[in-house]
């Protein structure tokens, strides 16, 4: 009845150090999950706060080269380019207008041909850097749900594991107290028995 009640009390306590290991196991990865998740809320704020400025410098750039374009395409398109009203020229003394003066087309087309390639490049660029921000967003938050839901999962495997440690540790004292009442009792009877043998011989 002792040794069954030792061998109970051997197992129930390998049982808990384990468990007592496991929870601080456990412990450890949900402090480098922890520290982790949070670095990578610094690096995705740090990224998102690049990507705020490169796009307000992107939209920026594009809207002056757009409007560039827009005033360029208008001059060139236009019949009329820069003439002076003529009420202003009875008090003002201009030279006379040149004879054959005509706009310089080919270098216009020039222009105009480089700024759509400008405009081009900056709506390129703009795309990526939404795409890239789009892409790391994503990641972001599909890595920090997956993060919830393991830091989740391992919190309740500490809190049940501790529990069944308590648990166990109440079960080893209760043991250990029954061990204790075992052993009295046996050598109560083991003495009373020597006793008893004493006086039948």
């Amino acid at each position: 009845d002792i040794s069954k009640l030792t061998s109970k009390i051997d197992q129930a306590a390998a049982k808990s150090a384990q468990l007592k290991e496991d929870v601080k196991i456990l412990e450890a990865e949900l402090g480098a999950m922890t520290k982790q998740q949070a670095e990578m809320d610094m690096i995705r704020f740090e990224t998102h706060a690049d990507y705020t400025t490169a796009k307000a410098d992107l939209e920026l750039g594009l809207s002056g080269v757009r409007k560039a374009l827009g005033v360029l395409r208008e001059y060139y398109q236009s019949s009329a380019a820069l003439l002076q009203d003529d009420k202003l020229g009875a008090f003002m003394q201009q030279p006379a207008a040149p004879e054959h003066h005509s706009k310089a087309s080919g270098a216009g087309s020039s222009l105009l041909g480089l700024l759509e390639v400008v405009e081009s490049d900056f709506a390129n660029n703009l795309s990526k850097e939404e795409t890239e921000e789009d892409d790391a967003q994503s990641e972001y938050e599909k890595v920090s749900q997956e993060n919830k839901v393991t830091k989740a999962m391992k919190e309740q495997d500490v809190k049940y594991k501790t529990q069944e440690s308590k648990s166990l540790d109440t079960s080893i004292s209760e043991l250990s107290s029954d061990r204790q009442t075992a052993g009295s009792e046996l050598e109560a009877v083991l003495e009373y028995y020597s006793k008893i043998k004493e006086r039948c011989i």
